[in-house]
């Protein structure tokens, strides 16, 4: 008889034994959506999602009313302000009766924010907590894309003003303008008509999803500091939006309801209520933009999760490569790869990849250009750079100039052993250069 475990790993290895890439379309599908949900729930249980689903909430409860506060003064130089309430009373709609309740709360808040009587300290402070919740979101989104740096200041400027302002304004006057087209007489007329109102009727219902489908994926392509594509995107957001729907339904039925919080907690059970759904909320954007990124980066989706580090072995690989590509693309005038390029051109792991490019630069052997996204030429002339340089570099990545470990208890034979080995390399190569591994012959 097999016992549950053995089932589990009888089932994982059916999932992955197979190569898709030539399989037929009725048998890749499944499989990778199989895989997909594999890999999803192992970031789940990791945890890592969980640290910034955390961090989001806390950040959630101190920059809610500033950044309403902001968004609700542009929307008011609109006319438009009117709609954030349902808005918020919809996102909280789970929550029954008490979503309600913290709606009016909330936007009594916002409406005491006069943002023309704060003056220039109150102003900065308002606007500094908005930037810091958006920069917070942005930081969660990057590690989901195992991206490392934060945008320019110029770039995060003009992409939290697009989140916060240009965006809510360009919803709520669609909506607005939606609502004056269909009140219109004519409309009203071709509505009558069947079965133009009929379908307008099941659109209408279908609207509010097709809002939340388009929010998501909105999030997942402007957000991380990286491009994401359409297609992920939506497929992404579709899911995300589909699993924000459920949540919204099982909380209002089964949790909101439920007397139990009330018994326990009594008024304070609200507070925890809204706790459970901002952080269900977020866990859900956050399992959205993870699937976003294994779909663009299939890659990624593999049996066992993917190692902090090359072995030794696997840095030299990588390494030479790297130079090889950007030295290449270099020296046929072609346009410098970025991060991506070097990673697709490789089928190597994205965060790999970006490892090695910045021990590369930071030896002074790669450049990176001023553009946007960032690019990679040779740091100097590519006859100038020898081989047994590049591989020492390689192999010396990541040690520290001032703290050296392991030298003084090295016992005499391992030092000399270790010594004869890096000079083997060095005579072995000679002085041949990264040009002479780009010439042909």
């Amino acid at each position: 008889m097999m016992l549950p475990a053995d089932i589990f790993h009888f089932i994982v290895d059916l999932i992955w034994k197979d190569d898709l890439s030539g399989a037929p379309w009725y048998k890749r599908w499944p499989l990778t959506v199989l895989r997909l949900l594999y890999v999803t729930i192992r970031e789940l249980v990791s945890g890592e999602l969980a640290l910034y689903v955390t961090s989001l909430v806390y950040t959630t409860l101190l920059s809610i009313v500033p950044l309403l506060a902001v968004s609700f003064s542009v929307l008011k130089a609109f006319g438009v302000h009117n709609k954030i309430e349902p808005t918020l009373m919809s996102l909280l709609e789970p929550l029954g009766p008490k979503g309600v309740e913290i709606t009016q709360h909330i936007i009594g808040f916002v409406q005491n924010v006069k943002v023309g009587v704060l003056g220039a300290v109150g102003l900065a402070f308002l606007l500094y907590t908005v930037v810091a919740m958006l920069q917070k979101i942005e930081t969660a989104f990057n590690s989901v894309w195992h991206v490392h740096k934060l945008r320019s200041f110029s770039r995060r400027f003009s992409t939290y003003l697009t989140v916060v302002l240009i965006g809510p304004v360009l919803i709520f006057t669609a909506i607005g303008i939606t609502a004056s087209v269909t009140s219109n007489s004519l409309v009203q007329y071709l509505l009558s008509v069947e079965p133009l109102g009929t379908l307008y009727l099941e659109f209408s219902k279908l609207l509010p999803y097709l809002l939340v489908w388009v929010a998501f994926s909105f999030l997942y392509i402007f957000i991380p500091n990286t491009d994401v594509k359409l297609k992920p995107a939506l497929i992404g957001g579709l899911i995300a939006a589909a699993l924000w729907q459920t949540a919204g339904w099982v909380f209002a039925h089964f949790i909101a309801s439920s007397g139990r919080y009330a018994a326990i907690y009594s008024s304070f059970a609200v507070v925890i209520l809204v706790l459970i759904w901002l952080y269900v909320n977020w866990l859900i954007v956050l399992v959205g933009a993870k699937i976003t990124f294994f779909i663009q980066n299939p890659r990624h989706m593999t049996l066992e999760q993917i190692p902090p580090a090359l072995s030794s072995r696997m840095r030299d690989r990588v390494g030479l490569a790297i130079m090889y590509l950007i030295g290449k693309s270099h020296w046929t005038g072609e346009a410098p790869p970025g991060i991506e390029d070097l990673s697709d051109q490789l089928e190597v792991p994205l965060e790999l990849v970006e490892k090695q490019v910045e021990a590369l630069t930071e030896q002074g052997f790669l450049l990176a250009t001023a553009g946007d996204p960032v690019a990679y030429v040779p740091g100097r002339d590519i006859d100038t750079i020898k081989l047994s340089d590049l591989i020492l570099a390689i192999r010396t990545a990541g040690e520290s100039r001032r703290v050296k470990f392991g030298e003084s208890g090295v016992p005499g034979p391992v030092d000399k052993l270790v010594s004869e080995l890096e000079k083997t390399i060095g005579e072995h190569l000679g002085e041949r250069t990264l040009h002479d591994l780009l010439e042909p012959g």
